[in-house]
């Protein structure tokens, strides 16, 4: 095989990807990834992961590594609605079959090169900071992508199937027609903030009348502080992200003389907008994982999650895929859809039920109310958390208990 020929080229080094490209490696295939930015980096993410996550980054061989990091314990989460209702959920109680009692708050800087250079150590080969400039079918068997390359790097490499991991905003579902972009458009701004009161193990949720507000306590008096609102609230930040960020932190009464303004440990990155999807997750040639896939919303916090099963998903079909000589269409990648739809159906409709009842703060906060009283707080944090089934939620006795 020449050297700029591979089995499978990622674009993309986030969970996804390196989750996508460690299961394949481990497969015997050559799998080369390709990432505009160089590790470790940071990004704008909740930095939040359910014990489910955990199970999946010890199958990828890299939480003892993390362990052995500054990563926070997290006994669950809190979730307060607009008119103070409030609810809090723990792993531990939620039943199911938890990997842990606990999840832990990762920073991206830590996470993201983890498993970089696990795939590494899988064989991986790892091209840094080299964009991703174009992607077309190259003869009858083969993708290939061009890039604007770090110096050394060749400037296309060609493929027999081609991964999209690369993010919300991906080149190549944007280059293949498959992006498309939902109407309740949020923006987040997210920092990294130094002495935040009242944290405890949990992680909260506090939903205002314009959007709402993550916390997600990192260790060593750090707090990782995420303001979500609608993308045209959102315009007003222009040229102003961090007075942006402290008007709307005031405007929430759980949050208000919280956050102390001069104690950044990062500064405010911001991201979106979300309610992303492709219109299908598989072309001829090419598939899409992680947000490159879907990302609705970040409230639940567990796109990290899914980006690492759902890298596990399409490892399985592209080995199948690759077994056989000859083009891979997407008939050929047609069982992971269908993989997709499976594992993550319920969870889809969690999700939106969550983000939509929102829009109505009444609403949301009347049913985050009976949530708490009911007994039910533990099991939707279960849910969340990938670790319960969502049809516990999805029946009509449970949402009959929310709002009546």
């Amino acid at each position: 095989m020449r050297p700029d020929r591979t089995d499978v080229l990622i674009v993309g080094a986030g969970p996804a990807g390196s989750s996508t490209a460690i299961h394949l490696a481990r497969q015997g295939r050559r799998v080369v990834m390709v990432d505009r930015a160089a590790f470790p980096r940071d990004k704008a993410c909740s930095e939040y992961t359910s014990p489910e996550t955990l199970r999946h980054l010890d199958a990828l061989g890299v939480l003892g590594a993390i362990d052995a990091a500054p990563a926070q314990v997290l006994a669950g989460t809190t979730v307060t609605g607009s008119l103070g209702h409030a609810l809090t959920g723990h792993f531990a109680r939620a039943g199911g079959t938890p990997f842990r009692a606990t999840g832990l708050a990762i920073p991206r800087m830590l996470l993201d090169a983890t498993l970089v250079d696990a795939a590494r150590r899988a064989g991986v080969e790892v091209v840094e900071e080299a964009t991703v400039t174009g992607v077309h079918r190259n003869g009858a068997d083969a993708m290939r992508i061009t890039l604007r390359p770090r110096h050394g790097t060749p400037p296309h490499f060609d493929a027999r199937v081609v991964v999209a991991a690369d993010g919300l905003r991906s080149v190549v579902a944007r280059r293949a027609g498959l992006h498309r972009q939902g109407w309740l458009r949020r923006m987040a701004f997210v920092a990294h903030v130094r002495g935040v009161t009242g944290m405890g193990r949990e992680a909260e949720l506090h939903v205002g009348s314009h959007g709402y507000i993550g916390l997600n306590p990192l260790g060593n008096g750090v707090t990782n502080v995420a303001l979500v609102v609608p993308e045209h609230v959102a315009s007003s930040a222009r040229g102003r992200p961090d007075d942006f960020f402290f008007e709307h932190l005031a405007q929430v009464p759980g949050i208000a003389g919280r956050v102390p303004r001069h104690a950044f440990t990062r500064d405010v990155m911001v991201t979106g907008p979300f309610d992303a999807m492709s219109r299908r997750s598989v072309a001829d040639g090419i598939m899409l994982v992680g947000d490159a896939a879907d990302f609705f919303d970040p409230f639940t916090g567990e796109g990290i999650c899914s980006a690492l099963a759902g890298g596990e998903m399409a490892a399985g079909v592209l080995d199948a895929a690759l077994a056989n000589d000859g083009p891979i269409d997407a008939h050929r990648l047609a069982r992971y859809p269908a993989l997709r739809r499976r594992a993550f159906l319920g969870k889809w409709i969690v999700e939106r039920m969550i983000g939509y009842t929102m829009l109505a703060p009444p609403l949301f906060d009347r049913a985050v109310g009976r949530l708490q009283r009911r007994g039910m707080a533990d099991m939707l944090i279960g849910v969340t958390g990938n670790f319960v089934s969502p049809w516990r939620i999805l029946n009509p006795v449970a949402m009959a208990k929310m709002i009546v």
